[in-house]
């Protein structure tokens, strides 16, 4: 079969190299490896990897190394970020070639189910993909100079003094937490009740006493924006002056006219915008590999990382709730990162969501998704024999 992919994010690309069987063409007219690699995923934590070091720094002391004086180099932040995602591209490249897939670096337009138009040069296939992924949410606000998206932010070649920050989900949460630690003065706004709205009400709670040093607001938004004086008002009457606004108010899948006979897999798709979330959409497409989708875990990155999956307490009636500080766990105190909780609900004897914060949270989530999936049950994890001292040992510990 002739298959050809529109879009090389985690979709498109896990397709292709998935579609192993098959006469493959990826086409792709920016960089390979889509939002993710390049203006995601990627870049974001490797500068959060630079967030933490600092945080570590600031609090040294207290494992006995002093550090007197320290300062960051914005310049060697961007090398190191562009130097990442370029190995991992790089990779990406050759393993899409060593599998034999093609690559058309072009403008792609589906014409119809079996045909792409490539900048004038036309393909036909028995099987056309498209995974054109999303765009950042914009206001009408949105200019790219004052008011920014999260791509744009990493266009920046400097840190600015003081950023607005509209919105407090994964994106939200994440550029808080690199631009405070940098030292820049971040004020975070919040249209809901709570931060990071779509985590468990315990979760919500803990990150607004994480950002106790950070300037937050909720159930607030956005009024106005001159940009002539730099200002933003909020609608709580506040008027803030800021260098820049980056708004944080999610992302949409990007228009593409849907055709009959086209499968759309990614956050084009419409549903649930993550980047495993697209690549299990692939393999279930090109491989027929099921999976549950109720089950997909959240990942917010930074210090402690922020996991969850399933149900959360707001959204439960009858049910059974174990919840542990990660302080109580001795390898947190080994860490000094007692910052946080595991939290699991139990329904009918089965757990149906899992929500941590702590340390390796983006780890511990997954044994819990994978027990969710089997149908393994509390008293069964139980049985399970957790290494000491882990943090995963705090799984058994909640039960």
């Amino acid at each position: 079969m002739d298959i050809g992919i529109v879009g090389s994010g985690p979709a498109g690309y896990t397709a292709a190299l998935n579609a192993k069987d098959d006469n493959v063409v990826i086409f792709e007219k920016d960089l390979i490896g889509g939002v993710c690699l390049n203006k995601g995923c990627i870049p974001t934590k490797t500068m959060l990897h630079t967030a933490e070091i600092i945080n570590t720094i600031k609090k040294s002391d207290c494992y006995g190394i002093c550090v007197n004086d320290f300062s960051l180099d914005f310049e060697k932040v961007l090398e190191n970020r562009y130097s990442v995602v370029e190995k991992l591209r790089n990779g990406l490249e050759r393993s899409l070639k060593n599998a034999n897939v093609k690559i058309v670096n072009a403008k792609a337009k589906i014409i119809d189910k079996n045909t792409i138009d490539a900048e004038g040069q036309i393909y036909k296939f028995d099987k056309i993909i498209c995974a054109t992924g999303s765009s950042p949410r914009k206001t009408t606000d949105y200019d790219g100079e004052f008011v920014l998206t999260s791509d744009d932010v990493f266009n920046l070649k400097t840190l600015p003094k003081k950023v607005v920050i509209v919105g407090s989900g994964a994106i939200g949460i994440e550029f808080t937490r690199i631009f405070s630690a940098f030292g820049v003065e971040v004020v975070l706004v919040e249209f809901a009740e709570h931060l990071l709205p779509n985590a468990d009400i315990d979760i919500s709670k803990r990150v607004e006493r994480l950002f106790k040093d950070i300037k937050f607001y909720t159930k607030t938004s956005v009024e106005k924006i001159d940009k002539s004086n730099k200002l933003i008002i909020l609608s709580n009457g506040e008027e803030i002056t800021a260098d820049m606004v980056i708004l944080a108010i999610g992302r949409e899948p990007n228009k593409v006219e849907k055709i009959d006979g086209v499968t759309y897999i990614g956050d084009v798709a419409g549903e649930i915008q993550l980047a495993h979330f697209a690549s299990k959409q692939a393999l279930e497409e090109v491989c027929k590999i099921p999976f549950e989708k109720t089950l997909v875990p959240s990942v917010v990155y930074g210090t402690p990382e922020i996991a969850w999956v399933g149900k959360r307490e707001q959204d439960l009636q009858n049910f059974e709730k174990k919840l542990i500080p990660i302080s109580a766990l001795a390898k947190s105190q080994c860490d000094n990162s007692t910052d946080g909780v595991m939290k699991i609900l139990i329904q009918n004897k089965k757990i149906v969501g899992a929500h941590i914060m702590s340390n390796e949270a983006s780890s511990l989530i997954q044994q819990l998704v994978i027990a969710m999936q089997f149908d393994i049950s509390p008293d069964d994890l139980k049985s399970v024999c957790f290494a000491h001292p882990t943090y995963s040992e705090g799984i058994l510990q909640c039960l």
